[in-house]
């Protein structure tokens, strides 16, 4: 059924799957941190009774979004579009989706908060409700469920919460403050490495220029990296812990993230802080630890999945990047081993995790159509560069003017695409 009404129209770029909506509210509410609203076009399908999925297909072209990110390169196209008569410009006008905040619709709130107030949280609707958003302060909370960090039960969590908090203090004490002298060479190097990047985390944002911040995620990366010997410290594991440091600290911070000063923070605060970032981010690599075990190779895996994905999906750029000698792991390697942090604006990420965060255990496979979806936005673009254009390109990505609105579209074709291929594997078999 999903396929059919799709016929015709589940080309690269071009279809933009939602939800049916109830009719918003549009009152405001407003989170201190502003960071990740909803958007009135939920990116999943809905599953009606009959088992059959309600699909809308909005016509989303390619060219438009590499004009969102570059509006420069279709001025001139702009122009000629504007000189043609009304019937055909109406005929012919990209729909395109509606960018309000789902935050502010008060139906989804209420399912929110409903979910939450329940005894037990039922996970798989959390799951649901928070694919398409969180709203941002809410978020904390939603994340430690989704993670499994805090239990389900109610009358439970504040509890657990609190003895993991007092286990990651032991911690601490036992791994961090002591003397060099009684580290290992290996730790002794591990730390040092790890105090070399975490001033080079997300350099663009100047909260984490902050000397209490870096600190903060040196003891926090150091700890972790003692506990999994398997895999280590390895870079890139520091991006992934700046979604869930900035998420807690909202809780005790207001206005931009521009604004915040950690240091003012009293210092069991900042402990509290530093233990659920700790927590989340060790259930998060439990379900990718072959990410970042010997060679990677978790991540390899990745990358070959995401090289045949693409070749199904859009065969023309496969065999271009192909003719040209470009490898898959010249970028997407990044890409997997930062979870694309890396690639969007941050102030974009949170939104972009709390899809991460619903997928749950099947989050290593969802990542492929995430990275092809997002791949594939510049699918125009690519089949005119030669190897050494695209190899610029693919590390210096024209994301910076993103919105919302251009992450939703990625998310929505990466939901379409997961749905067609997913369920026949041997589609993708080499």
């Amino acid at each position: 059924m999903f396929c059919r009404l799709l016929k015709g129209r589940s080309f690269p770029g071009k279809v933009l799957i939602t939800r049916r909506s109830d009719p918003l509210d549009n009152s405001t509410v407003r989170s201190p941190d502003n960071h990740g609203s909803l958007r009135d076009s939920e990116t999943r399908p809905s599953q009606q009774a009959d088992g059959s999925f309600e699909v809308r297909a909005v016509l989303i072209s390619s060219d438009e979004l590499q004009s969102r990110s570059n509006p420069d390169a279709t001025s001139s196209a702009s122009q000629t579009k504007s000189s043609t008569s009304n019937s055909e410009h109406t005929s012919n006008e990209v729909q395109k989706p509606s960018i309000g905040s789902r935050a502010t619709d008060s139906a989804r709130l209420m399912k929110f908060t409903k979910e939450l107030s329940a005894t037990t949280v039922i996970l798989e609707k959390l799951r649901e409700l928070a694919w398409n958003g969180v709203p941002s302060y809410l978020r904390p909370n939603i994340w430690r469920l989704l993670l499994g960090y805090a239990p389900p039960n109610s009358d439970r969590r504040e509890g657990v919460l609190r003895r993991k908090r007092l286990d990651y203090l032991d911690c601490v004490a036992q791994y961090y403050d002591i003397p060099d002298i009684e580290r290992t060479d290996e730790e002794i190097n591990m730390l040092r490495q790890i105090a070399v990047d975490c001033p080079r985390t997300v350099p663009d944002v100047s909260f984490f220029h902050q000397a209490q911040v870096q600190k903060s995620l040196e003891r926090i990366l150091y700890i972790w990296a003692i506990r999994h010997p398997a895999s280590g410290y390895v870079q890139g594991i520091n991006d992934l812990a700046t979604p869930f440091l900035v998420v807690f600290l909202s809780e005790h911070a207001e206005g931009s993230i521009d604004n915040w000063m950690m240091s003012d923070l009293p210092s069991e605060k900042i402990t509290d802080i530093e233990a659920d970032c700790y927590w989340c981010l060790s259930k998060l690599l439990d379900g990718m630890q072959d990410h970042y075990t010997f060679a990677q190779p978790g991540i390899q895996r990745l990358v070959f999945k995401l090289k045949e994905l693409v070749r199904r999906i859009d065969e023309p750029v496969s065999t271009h990047m192909e003719e040209q000698g470009l490898e898959f792991l010249q970028f997407a390697f990044r890409w997997f081993n930062c979870l694309l942090i890396r690639e969007i604006p941050f102030h974009l990420v949170t939104r972009l995790w709390d899809t991460y965060l619903a997928e749950g255990d099947a989050l290593p496979d969802f990542l492929v159509y995430i990275a092809a979806s997002f791949l594939l936005t510049w699918s125009d673009k690519l089949l005119k560069l030669d190897f050494q254009e695209m190899v610029m390109f693919l590390q210096h990505l024209p994301t910076h003017n993103w919105s919302h609105s251009e992450l939703e579209i990625v998310l929505s074709r990466a939901y379409m695409w997961h749905a067609m291929f997913n369920s026949s594997p041997s589609h993708l078999a080499s």
